[in-house]
């Protein structure tokens, strides 16, 4: 057996700043269950949590520690839908599909705030977020966004024009914006270290630092790691970008991205209000887009780019500085307290993929950038169709999925040509 050094979370402020929470020892030994979940990020918590609510002996495995991934790493942002929205799905994939989606496009959001309240998560949870429009093509899309949205029943909606944009952000970038009061934003980690709790309260055992590394089908799912055997009924599969092979049927129909964030210093309640008035979470409507909010201790944290491949680049602040000084030329030389990475997964079509291999083993990933509401949705969907519910995860799991052109040698270079170009429109404004 090889020995490896316990993987630990990435420096990031969220770490530095997350709530007190135990070390899980790896397994050791040969347990059964009836169902175990590999990966403890949103995805894979959500789902043990609906099942451990609804009865089933549920055992969760992660190769390092909860959170570790995207789940601990990302914006925070709490946006609804998804990363291709219902008009793209009812064009594309037909009216019936689009009903179906389209009536679970805002529920992760309420399963997070169920959570939440439910279990006493304390996660900074904040209501508001913003879509910036940096030109009057973008302004003129938001329009066509809030009704497209309001058609399907979300109407917690406000635009704002011109000058108004400055109500919420003290920034001359934006020539409009849509508010939508029904979002927000919270401590991811701090998120998913309360459902991990409350997870174990029910009943449900999860083990750290326990990779994967052999998976084999049949009647009963036997799962191998470096100290002990998992047998188990049924399976779900969820370390999304960080599977590392285990499911490599999965791999070529998706491409692990990096995107990457920094935050200042404790900038104060007084200057932390100057670039964000109301404390609302924004994105900017580029292709390549830029995302950032305030902290609970009235830091700046602002995300932004992408790396296809995964690639971590070589300096993470000198990447995003140029960022968030464009939009805030005021914080111009301001101390930078922590810069990380990290990796979610991108589907060809952008939409997420869901389905189950040999009637026991589901999975759920590829989220493309809308990951914090989708998992929670996925967790309860996965719980559904395991008791018998099957339709809303099959609305999913129907989508067909294409591989990237080029296969996994030229889906990178490709990608990236293609973010050129749109960026390229997005700085013209075309």
């Amino acid at each position: 057996m090889t020995v490896t050094s316990p993987m630990e979370h990435v420096a990031s402020w969220y770490a530095a700043s997350a709530n007190p929470t135990p070390r899980r020892p790896a397994l050791t030994g040969d347990i059964q269950c009836d169902v175990c979940v590999v990966g403890a990020g949103f995805t894979g918590i959500s789902a043990a949590l609906h099942l451990a609510e609804q009865g089933f002996q549920v055992v969760l495995l992660e190769a390092s520690r909860v959170g570790f991934g995207a789940s601990g790493r990302n914006g925070g942002q709490i946006v609804n839908s998804y990363s291709r929205d219902m008009d793209m799905i009812e064009s594309r994939y037909g009216s019936e599909t689009a009903r179906v989606l389209g009536d679970m496009a805002f529920e992760g959001n309420r399963i997070i705030r169920e959570r939440v309240a439910d279990y006493g998560i304390d996660c900074d949870l904040r209501d508001g977020n913003l879509f910036a429009a940096c030109n009057g093509k973008q302004m003129a899309g938001l329009r066509e966004h809030k009704a497209l949205w309001e058609r399907y029943g979300h109407q917690q909606l406000e635009l704002l024009e011109g000058e108004a944009v400055k109500r919420e952000v003290g920034s001359d970038r934006y020539s409009g914006a849509l508010v939508d009061h029904s979002g927000g934003h919270l401590h991811p980690l701090n998120l998913v270290l309360g459902q991990a709790a409350a997870f174990e309260s029910l009943g449900g055992v999860i083990h750290e630092q326990t990779p994967v590394d052999r998976l084999t089908h049949g009647e009963r799912v036997r799962l191998e790691t470096p100290g002990g055997v998992v047998s188990a009924a049924r399976v779900v599969m969820a370390g999304n970008a960080y599977l590392n092979g285990v499911l490599p049927e999965l791999e070529g129909k998706s491409m692990p991205c990096g995107t990457q964030i920094i935050v200042t210093e404790p900038l104060g309640e007084e200057r932390g209000r100057a670039l964000l008035p109301n404390g609302l979470a924004v994105e900017d409507c580029n292709y390549l887009l830029d995302y950032y909010r305030l902290t609970a201790d009235n830091r700046l944290l602002y995300g932004g780019g992408v790396n296809y491949g995964g690639q971590d680049p070589a300096d993470i602040e000198a990447v995003i500085r140029p960022k968030m000084e464009k939009t805030f030329p005021g914080l111009k030389g301001v101390s930078i307290d922590y810069a990380w990475s990290g990796n979610f997964l991108m589907t060809l079509n952008r939409l997420p993929q869901f389905g189950v291999i040999n009637d026991n083993v589901y999975y759920a990933q590829g989220y493309s950038g809308h990951g914090v509401t989708c998992t929670h949705l996925a967790g309860r969907l996965i719980a559904e169709v395991m008791t018998g519910r099957e339709e809303r995860f099959d609305a999913f799991a129907g989508l067909p999925h294409l591989p990237f052109p080029g296969g996994r040698m030229l889906r990178v270079p490709l990608s990236a040509l293609g973010a050129w170009y749109y960026s390229t429109r997005d700085r013209l404004g075309v």
